[in-house]
């Protein structure tokens, strides 16, 4: 008789949805607060990397929650005003001249650092989505692959980067009309590059991505 498969051969486990396992496991090591963190916009050419630290009031929490790749604009945004509305949230902006002067991983290992400091009370542990846990944390913490996937903090404080970022890159949009910022806010579409090459950066721009550098050739930052 032949062997049933075991579950994960079945399925991805993160294709069930974030749960509180990582936080439960933190919480039966006795942290009281457990933090979820992630960024938004670590890929693109322009514009800021923003990171979340998210702490969750277990007796409200938002339905829903899911990684913010997953879920629609709209439905980002009311998640977004809900866990405003009942968690601790910490935000953190990291510029393109941060970018360029520290390398993309370090300074998006640095912004995480500094948005579970932004918290209104220090986390007992932090999850941090990706393979990195940052120097700076003002407490222990994990680095969980896929994390927004997987734990509801960290899922959180994915959907509170994206429309953080979104939101700021639609309204730099304004600024900087020649490059579509609300259209592609801030990736490498073929737009987004034609326009480079047709203006050259704007001070949105992460002069040490090699697309940028191209194009600005020998313009002096």
């Amino acid at each position: 008789m032949p062997r049933r498969p075991s579950a994960p051969a079945l399925f991805d486990l993160a294709d069930l949805g974030p749960d509180f396992s990582f936080e439960d496991r933190a919480r039966k090591r006795g942290a009281a607060r457990v933090a979820g963190i992630d960024e938004a916009g670590r890929g693109p050419l322009a514009g800021p990397v923003v990171v979340a630290a998210v702490v969750l009031d277990r007796r409200r929490v938002p339905k829903g929650l899911d990684d913010s790749k997953a879920l629609t604009a709209a439905r980002r945004e009311k998640l977004y005003a809900e866990i405003m509305r009942v968690a601790d949230v910490g935000i953190t902006l990291v510029s393109p001249a941060t970018i360029d002067r520290r390398n993309i991983l370090a300074a998006t290992l640095a912004g995480m650092a500094e948005a579970a400091n932004a918290l209104a009370l220090p986390p007992d542990f932090a999850l941090i989505d990706g393979r990195d846990v940052p120097s700076g944390l003002p407490c222990p913490g994990e680095a969980v692959v896929k994390g927004d996937a997987r734990s509801r903090s960290i899922a959180a404080a994915s959907i509170i980067a994206k429309v953080t970022r979104d939101r700021l890159m639609t309204a730099m949009d304004e600024l900087y009309p020649a490059y579509g910022f609300a259209r592609h806010m801030g990736y490498g579409t073929a737009a987004h590059l034609e326009a480079l090459r047709a203006h050259g950066p704007c001070p949105l721009h992460r002069f040490s991505f090699a697309p940028v550098r191209d194009a600005a050739g020998a313009i002096p930052r």
